[in-house]
């Protein structure tokens, strides 16, 4: 059996305020293709289908669309719910479409029910994890303990006792966690409750194949347990990441091997340091002049229009940072505040951060604020003595 694993789609994510669901969209392409021509009989999601638990409208057509391309292709398919996804509105409806050979599975009650299929060397059971919550699942389960560790054993029993019944049955499961050995990335939501939420990698010892989801990176734990992390960059963290999902063979004795098939760039991510004039100057940048680009100043006076300046040559700049080369005091040092006004303090806050004065429509800027804040808009307060 060939088996396409992958996890974190996040449909309905923007990144920086910049929308993403056509890129999500050629993922779903490239997905379909990937299942032709690898010749794909399982394609496996391991939660954080959506982006948030209630997802746009545009996100659940891309959703459906996904879905019906996988339930008219070769392969199979069984998709879990993570941390993002509301487990009931993903699996509304999901015994229905289980004749279709999509299975969605969000029941933490069912984890013990695999999905059963057949290929050439007999029968392989695939379990359906989701994103097991300790607070939800620890009084119907009895758990001892509040952890993630604890209901994913909880979990993990329920899937060996199964396969106890099944003498001779292959195993895979899908499981949304952070196990432990991986490193996360700056775009997955903490899933940790009272600091606990690493999963040591023992917990999937005894199956042929565990495909992890919900880090954004790819990560080799062990041959058999994987994480594929998501199909797109979702933070400038990732920009040194390599995207896409893992293709696993299994044999007549379980686990045969993997491979890793990356998926399409739309757009690179770029994170550049330098002076602006450095940025803007450098002809070795000219490669980075259609990424999506995160910007680390290091100008000792903060540029003017920096942002503007800056997307003249890199068009899809986002984030722009400073980070002086030289250590600055703090700007406006509470005593020598006393005795001025409030546009006085500003102005010199303006001097201190650009390193030089504001222009003259920024200052009259400047005042209307300071008289907007004020009780009585005529009078400027001046700090005396830590009293206004």
């Amino acid at each position: 059996m060939r088996i396409l694993h992958t996890s974190d789609w996040h449909l309905g994510r923007s990144f920086h305020r910049e929308g993403m669901l056509d890129h999500q969209a050629a993922y779903v392409d490239h997905l379909l293709d990937v299942v032709e021509t690898e010749r794909v009989d399982l394609v496996v999601v391991s939660g954080d289908v959506y982006d948030r638990a209630l997802p746009q409208v545009d996100a659940v057509a891309l959703a459906d669309e996904a879905l019906t391309r996988l339930a008219h292709s070769r392969a199979h398919a069984v998709l879990t719910s993570g941390n993002h996804d509301s487990a009931r509105r993903l699996g509304f409806s999901s015994r229905l479409i289980d004749a279709a050979g999509v299975f969605i599975r969000t029941d933490a009650g069912e984890v013990g029910r695999p999905v059963l299929l057949d290929d050439e060397h007999g029968a392989v059971a695939v379990y359906g994890l989701p994103y097991l919550d300790p607070d939800v699942v620890r009084e119907p389960w009895g758990l001892a303990v509040r952890s993630h560790e604890a209901a994913l054993v909880a979990a993990m029993t329920r899937v060996r006792a199964d396969l106890r019944e099944r003498v001779g049955t292959r195993s895979v499961v899908l499981a949304h966690a952070f196990v432990a050995g991986a490193e996360p990335s700056d775009s997955e939501r903490d899933i940790s409750v009272g600091g606990v939420s690493r999963v040591p990698t023992a917990v999937f010892d005894g199956v042929d194949y565990a495909a992890l989801g919900h880090l954004h990176g790819p990560h080799t734990l062990t041959d058999r347990v994987r994480y594929s992390g998501s199909p797109l960059a979702y933070s400038f963290s990732e920009a040194a990441q390599l995207k896409g999902s893992w293709l696993v063979d299994l044999g007549a004795d379980g686990f045969a091997g993997a491979e890793f098939v990356e998926a399409p760039v739309p757009r690179p991510l770029a994170r550049l340091e330098g002076s602006l004039e450095e940025l803007l100057g450098d002809p070795r940048l000219a490669v980075h002049e259609r990424s999506w680009v995160e910007a680390t100043l290091t100008d000792d006076a903060r540029p003017g229009n920096a942002m503007e300046r800056l997307r003249r040559r890199f068009p899809h700049a986002l984030v722009l940072r400073f980070a002086p080369k030289t250590q600055q005091s703090p700007a406006i040092p509470i005593a020598h505040s006393r005795g001025r006004s409030d546009h006085e303090i500003a102005l010199d806050f303006v001097r201190e951060m650009r390193g030089g004065p504001a222009g003259e429509a920024e200052a009259a800027l400047l005042q209307t604020a300071c008289d907007a804040c004020a009780e009585d808009p005529d009078a400027d307060r001046v700090l005396t003595e830590g009293l206004w």
